[in-house]
């Protein structure tokens, strides 16, 4: 595992003092309990989700006030590739991380360690993934992905009034498959593996590498509490699947998956409904579809459900002037290898996915 730099101090103006650990100080899960626009990723069991799955060096930056209070908080994850360089993340494998402050005084001490993390560590570029606007950050900004969140209402039986005809007609579709719907809240060995059986096809046929079965265990364990995983069989076969977290009063699906033949016979729509279902069932106000990019086929497919973009913000610190890292198909060499991925043998590209994705945010 690569070590982090040794724990550090840095005293900002207004008596705020940042502090870089390689461990969670006191009071940080008790601060993201609090603060409004904490995702259940900022949590100290997962932002290690990296340092337990693929050894990557991560570091806990913290603010405190002169009454030594914790006033914000930042999370920073360490990559490194052969095409991409090196960087600091914040949050790697998920849509949301980034700086939580009392105030934006506090959130600049907490970006200005975090630059200085970078230069020392001789990274490439630094990228905060955030849920809103920072304009006083003075760093560059990307705007190309948006969350796609869904406003609940108060029963599932309004939902499918608000849904349509058609919707609903490609949900009733999937019951003749015979389907066996199954929660497991206690994300049990049993469920993940069946959900990572259908999560390693699709992503290998879109050319994706993929996480080893490990990171979703370690993942569950780190979000205890507060995800679920869902399957959905159709002749005792998963056909489709999906891992649910909660964030306050908002149920997201960041991975999830349908075969072939799931698509084809709309099962992928029935295992959403189901997700929407258990979403209100459990109280949640809305349900957050995961991100896209603008016009996009998934863009597309989530919109049709009545999901509304909502603006991500990831702003970047980069070394020598250099451009936006664009590690997606929009970068032609990213393009060719998803290319070539596509026509991999599948127990090839299970083999070689997990050593290939730990270098991706």
């Amino acid at each position: 595992m690569n070590a982090p730099a040794s724990n550090r101090r840095h005293d900002a103006h207004g008596g705020i003092r940042t502090e870089a650990c390689a461990t969670a100080p006191e009071g940080w899960d008790a601060y993201i309990e609090r603060h409004p626009r904490a995702s259940a990723y900022h949590r100290a069991a997962a932002v290690g989700i990296g340092a337990r799955a693929f050894g990557l060096a991560t570091t806990f930056v913290s603010a405190r006030n002169a009454r030594a209070e914790l006033v914000g908080v930042l999370p920073l994850v360490e990559q490194s590739s052969a095409l991409f360089g090196r960087f600091l993340v914040s949050l790697p494998f998920v849509t949301y991380g980034g700086i939580l402050a009392d105030d934006a005084a506090v959130a600049s001490a907490l970006g200005t360690l975090a630059v200085e993390l970078a230069r020392e560590r001789r990274a490439d570029h630094l990228e905060l993934r955030h849920a809103a606007p920072w304009e006083a950050s003075g760093l560059a900004e990307r705007l190309d992905k948006v969350s796609m969140v869904l406003a609940l209402p108060d029963s599932p039986e309004m939902l499918s009034r608000a849904l349509g005809a058609k919707l609903r007609s490609q949900i009733r579709r999937a019951e003749r498959e015979s389907l066996e719907i199954v929660w497991d809240d206690a994300h049990g060995p049993e469920a993940l593996a069946a959900f990572y059986r259908v999560f390693a096809g699709a992503m290998r046929d879109l050319g994706t590498p993929v996480y080893p079965r490990r990171f979703f265990r370690i993942a569950c364990e780190a979000l205890h509490g507060l995800c679920a995983v869902l399957v959905v069989r159709s002749g005792g076969v998963p056909q489709a699947a999906a891992i649910v977290v909660r964030h306050g009063r908002t149920i997201e699906v960041p991975w999830a998956a349908a075969t072939v033949h799931a698509k084809r016979t709309a099962v992928n729509m029935r295992m959403y409904w189901e997700l929407l279902s258990y979403a209100i069932r459990s109280g949640a106000q809305a349900f957050d579809f995961g991100r896209s990019t603008v016009d996009s086929g998934t863009y597309r497919f989530k919109a049709q459900w009545g999901a509304e973009p909502q603006q991500l913000h990831w702003h970047y610190w980069l070394a020598a002037d250099a451009p936006i890292p664009k590690l997606n198909a929009t970068n032609p060499k990213y393009a060719r290898a998803a290319a070539l991925w596509r026509h991999l043998p599948l127990w090839c590209a299970n083999l070689l996915g997990p050593h290939i994705v730990r270098h991706l945010p």
